[in-house]
């Protein structure tokens, strides 16, 4: 039985005695409350870390009722004493034994527990032991309506008598109720019923609070009973639930859902974040080009112009599909399908020593790394979490999809079936190479038995787009904080390996423009051919007599096993910054143009030879060795920073650096004098 205390201080004089105004937001998963979090907080958040923790930490400023107040969504957990770093978190949040970025370690001035009405003994526990904190409370008893639909009344009389505080029923998802939230918090008081600390007698205590609230509900009206489901249709709702369960995660049945989804997923994420790609593309490039036109011509010009213009330009064209696809993500995970997914597939992965929590981040990383790097927050065990992030990056990126298009295009220029099936191999060998790398580093430098995969199945919902809308925009975000500063760097920094020494103009250029003049003076039309062509090589020698040539030249032989001449290796090796500059740099070095668009520009590519005269640059065996290398290499600056930060050392990058592009360089090798 729970015990009565006398303390009764509210969260707004502890608010105003302390100067503070904050509010932690906790729950079960799957509870609705980090919908309930975006309603409260809309775009008016931000995320980090807690302090020495991977564990994700999203506050908001809270308008209305709340104004001033700042609501902190801790993790979903199922017990505050648990052995788990997000249960360690939310320990240590509300003892005042951490905080996060920029507020002052103390306890919160209140807290919001968000319990699911359709599974209120199980969510009691956890409210249980946030009582036993004696902090201003308030219970947010959610999907009211979903409780409703199934014929479940609750006595929230009963319920506050017995935990001692205020209940308010929500419906987080469409608003309903969450009004009442602010006047509440704000005569929130410590509450005065003390719920036994030991397991057993918790569960105890939560099952007999929660069947009292079941049996003392009002009786309901007339009107409301008629509005109720028959039982015959709460059987059958129950059997189509259950009939849909056994095909989402049956081995066979629910391999192939799942890989329609997949493809889905990955047609929207390639086709329709395409057009808007495309349009920031041209976009940048219109910007650019009226950049240029303003400032007089010189190096400021290539900076502002080529360099920044450029490297924005690299950050923002990768935003379409990142937030395309955590929208499809998030829509997925409301509807209750994604949990589901993971329990199927965590009898794939795990063989591989993956858990099936991992097979969210591993596909987030088919659009990029990075967000998918930071996904495998949700990883409970550590050597899981890593082995995760060590073979993320193995996943077909969207920055490797230009590359295939060239190299595949080249080997088969009048065979498309060829060429994609080309293409799905390099996903095939991506995702094979990520599943044995898992499972070599669990049994050597990750040793150690998974944590078993305990995974609550939610009821299906319907899901809310306001909610998908957030996610988003708030992983969107993430992304252009932690990435879009290093790819601009990046990309400035290429620019001036490329830019300088400075080449100036060619003799046979030079020729080409004194024939231009001439043929402009005589009325010839081949005049802007004649410009063209010298602009052509005067970029070519630009390229070749670059810090970046000279380097690609220093580094040939180096390249030379794998079949790759100066001009390859100069790709090769910009690409190691970040891969999606591989084309416009060998459409710069073989051409002497950037744009890598029309047909004639690949055509050059094909045709281009090496410095003998003979051999084509796009050899069949250098363009094999040159998929191979692009699939398994890591290449991108940006994604080795991220796993520093999410793993907390610099050891792990290194090694995913040195394992990723030691197996690229043995495999295309191998390939290379295979086919030569």
């Amino acid at each position: 039985m729970s015990t009565t205390s006398p303390v009764t201080t509210s969260a707004r004089s502890s608010a105003e005695g302390t100067g503070l105004r904050r509010v932690a937001l906790l729950g079960n998963p799957n509870t609705g409350k980090t919908t309930l979090f975006n309603r409260l907080s809309g775009l008016r958040h931000k995320t980090s870390n807690f302090p020495g923790t991977t564990q994700e930490a999203r506050s908001g400023r809270v308008g209305s009722d709340l104004d001033g107040y700042t609501l902190i969504d801790l993790p979903g957990i199922y017990s505050i004493e648990l052995d788990l770093s997000e249960s360690a978190v939310c320990r240590d949040l509300l003892a005042g034994r951490t905080a996060i970025p920029g507020q002052p370690m103390a306890e919160p001035d209140a807290v919001i527990v968000v319990v699911d009405a359709t599974n209120l003994a199980r969510n009691l526990t956890l409210v249980g032991e946030v009582l036993r904190r004696r902090l201003p409370t308030v219970i947010c008893l959610n999907m009211m309506d979903l409780a409703k639909r199934s014929g479940l009344r609750l006595s929230l009389a009963s319920l506050s008598e017995h935990v001692g505080c205020e209940v308010l029923p929500i419906c987080a998802r469409s608003g309903e109720g969450v009004d009442h939230i602010g006047p509440a918090l704000l005569r929130a008081t410590i509450p005065n019923r003390t719920p036994p600390g030991e397991v057993h007698a918790l569960e105890r205590w939560a099952a007999d609070v929660a069947a009292e609230a079941i049996a003392t509900a009002p009786a309901c009206t007339d009107e409301e009973a008629h509005a109720l489901p028959s039982e015959d249709e709460l059987l059958k709702r129950r059997a189509r639930a259950d009939r849909i369960d056994a095909m989402l995660v049956h081995p066979v049945s629910g391999t192939l859902i799942f890989a329609f989804v997949a493809a889905a997923i990955f047609w929207l994420i390639f086709s329709i974040a395409q057009i808007p790609m495309d349009a920031l593309d041209g976009l940048f490039g219109t910007f650019g080009e009226w950049v240029a036109s303003l400032l007089p011509s010189g190096f400021v010009n290539d900076l502002i112009s080529k360099g920044v213009v450029g490297g924005i330009s690299g950050v923002l064209i990768f935003i379409p599909q990142i937030a395309l696809l955590f929208f499809v993500i998030s829509l997925l995970e409301d509807t209750g399908y994604l949990a589901r997914a993971a329990f199927l597939m965590d009898r794939v992965l795990r063989p591989f020593g993956l858990p099936g929590h991992a097979f969210v981040p591993l596909l987030s990383s088919h659009a990029c790394a990075i967000p998918g790097i930071i996904s495998t927050r949700a990883i409970p065990d550590r050597r899981e979490r890593l082995a995760t992030i060590m073979v993320a990056p193995f996943m077909t990126c969207s920055a490797r999809l230009p590359v295939y298009v060239l190299v595949t295009s080249v080997l088969f220029p009048t065979s498309p079936a060829l060429a994609a099936l080309a293409f799905v191999g390099c996903y095939a060998l991506g995702i094979g190479a990520g599943l044995f790398t898992a499972l070599l580093f669990r049994r050597t430098i990750l040793k150690g038995s998974g944590r078993p995969m305990a995974l609550e199945l939610p009821s299906y919902k319907r899901p809310s787009f306001r909610t998908a809308l957030l996610a988003a925009y708030d992983r969107s975000l993430i992304f252009l904080k932690k990435a879009g500063t290093n790819i601009l760097a990046i990309s400035i920094i290429l620019w001036w390996l490329s830019a300088f020494p400075r080449t100036g103009e060619t003799a046979e250029a030079m020729d080409l423009r004194t024939q231009a003049t001439a043929a402009v003076q005589t009325g010839d039309s081949n005049a802007s051919d004649l410009l063209a062509q010298a602009d052509e090589l005067d970029a070519k020698a630009q390229a070749r007599n670059s810090l970046i040539g000279q380097l690609g030249r220093f580094a040939e032989p180096a390249f030379r096993p794998l079949g790759y001449d100066w001009q390859l290796t100069i790709g090769v090796l910009s690409s190691f910054a970040a891969r999606e500059v591989f084309v416009s740099t060998m459409a710069v070095v073989v051409t002497g143009h950037e744009s890598t668009d029309d047909d004639g520009v690949l055509d050059r590519l094909s045709s281009a030879r090496r410095d003998d005269g003979v051999t084509p640059v796009f050899s069949a065996a250098a363009s094999w060795s040159l998929l191979v290398f692009f699939v398994l290499a890591m290449q991108c600056v940006s994604t080795l920073v991220i796993t520093a930060r999410e793993t907390g050392s610099w050891k792990w990058s290194l090694l995913q650096l040195g394992w990723m592009t030691g197996l690229a360089y043995v495999l295309a090798m191998i390939v290379y004098h295979a086919m030569a």
